[in-house]
């Protein structure tokens, strides 16, 4: 409530130096602690390694594979992001409904990580927690870009500020300053521009590469031979093979992203090749729930470009491809809406627009909007329990099912600011076991 009083009473100007002055006392109260050297008692003793990864899509998967690579080479390490806190072997889910906690929970989170040990931090940085200093008197190390597409754009004001935000992590490079930059994607110049001792490019071989000037510092890491199969994907790098429990052309960038992090680092391809060979999979990302007698997987995707990315790996792969999805509400990105329900309806064959995080907007209102993109086909069904029951119930042998949207987010948004405790896995699994009696 005070945080409303504040937005709706004082201008920008004021409400961000607020955010500001929360940010040096969180870090001032826990003593800088991304600045201080783990063994304080010595002058030999090092800084925690901190890593920052931004972007509109993959943030968290590459938070993951980044981490066990560095935890493959022996290193203790602590991570943050959409999907849970992990401090060496501790690790705890994520339950803020937030990926960027408050400043003095982060600056809390890193005086642990440091406390403990940990020789690197792996962070989930976004935009509009840039947006609100949250990055600030943090000694990011590495920087890393996955992709970018418009999301929160009635936030930031219009993409270009969106993307300059996003920018910022790389203006707060300190000390030896890596920067980890994806070569395919049409804003890479941008970020490659920030001042680094060293930069780091990834691409697929054979794309054309989006780059328009040379860098001298640049490395540049491609994977070729690619392999996307219903299973999982395959693709080498400079002679090594790798075969990946992982699903989606996407992931390819999200390991070569999270690679270059481990090489950056001095830690060998081979190392990397057992560390995300390792990895059975990302809670809430392409997540397959439900494997007999049809497939059903939950998947995070919530703005345009990922939800399509997601349907293009999957429908080639299904016999009648069945979709659950709706839009998050808030005043957030409504121009989304209608062209969620239009990819929706290009690729699906059955369509279920439902709820999903309406906070004080009227639900039915989001969901007429998305379907305003989709056919005249589609159902619109309020309660996301009842319309994941219909498509568990409309599914057939060699069938997929998509549920898209929460991922393995814990709570429902609604009025008020009350959130229903919810996990899109476990209420398909109980719809599931209602209807065929097992999982």
């Amino acid at each position: 409530m005070f945080k409303e009083i504040l937005k709706k009473f004082l201008p920008p100007f004021f409400i961000s130096w607020y955010h500001f002055l929360l940010a040096f006392l969180g870090a001032f109260f826990y003593q800088f602690p991304s600045r201080q050297r783990r063994d304080s008692s010595t002058r030999a003793g090092k800084k925690m390694v901190v890593v920052g990864v931004t972007g509109t899509n993959g943030k968290s998967t590459v938070v993951e594979l980044a981490s066990r690579i560095l935890e493959e080479a022996g290193y203790k390490v602590a991570s943050l992001s959409s999907i849970k806190f992990k401090i060496g072997e501790k690790e705890w889910e994520n339950l803020l409904k937030q990926t960027m906690p408050g400043r003095f929970q982060l600056q809390k989170f890193l005086k642990k990580a440091l406390d403990s040990g940990c020789q690197y931090v792996v962070l989930e940085v976004t935009s509009e927690g840039i947006l609100q200093h949250r990055h600030r008197f943090i000694d990011f190390d590495i920087a890393v870009f996955t992709n970018l597409t418009p999301e929160h754009i009635e936030a930031h004001g219009s993409f270009e500020k969106y993307k300059e935000a996003k920018g910022k992590l790389f203006q707060s490079l300190k000390g030896k300053k890596i920067s980890v930059v994806n070569l395919d994607d049409k804003n890479s110049d941008y970020f490659l521009n920030f001042p680094a001792d060293e930069k780091y490019g990834f691409k697929i071989k054979n794309k054309k590469s989006k780059i328009k000037n040379p860098y001298k510092k640049l490395k540049i890491i491609e994977a070729e031979n690619l392999e996307i199969q219903a299973s999982g994907i395959k693709f080498s790098m400079n002679g090594t093979d790798f075969n990946l429990n992982l699903l989606g052309e996407f992931n390819i960038y999200n390991s070569l992203a999270a690679i270059c992090v481990g090489l950056s680092q001095g830690i060998s391809l081979k190392n990397c090749k057992l560390a995300l060979e390792k990895v059975q999979g990302i809670p809430g990302r392409m997540e397959i729930v439900i494997s007999d007698p049809f497939r059903i997987i939950i998947d995070y995707a919530f703005t345009p470009a990922a939800l399509e990315k997601v349907y293009q790996t999957l429908k080639p792969t299904a016999n009648q491809f069945i979709c659950v999805l709706g839009s998050a509400g808030g005043g957030r990105d409504k121009w989304k809406r209608p062209v969620l329900g239009k990819l929706a309806g290009t690729y699906c064959d059955q369509v279920i627009i439902t709820n999903e995080d309406p906070y004080n907007e009227d639900p039915m209102e989001i969901i007429n909007q998305v379907a305003q993109g989709c056919s005249s086909s589609a159902k619109k069904i309020l309660d996301r329990r009842e319309a994941i029951r219909e498509a568990i119930n409309l599914a057939k042998p060699e069938d997929l099912v998509i549920i898209t949207g929460k991922g393995s987010e814990p709570w429902m948004c609604v009025e008020k600011g009350r959130k229903i405790p919810w996990d899109d896995r476990e209420i398909t699994r109980e719809e599931f076991r209602k209807i065929y009696g097992k999982v």
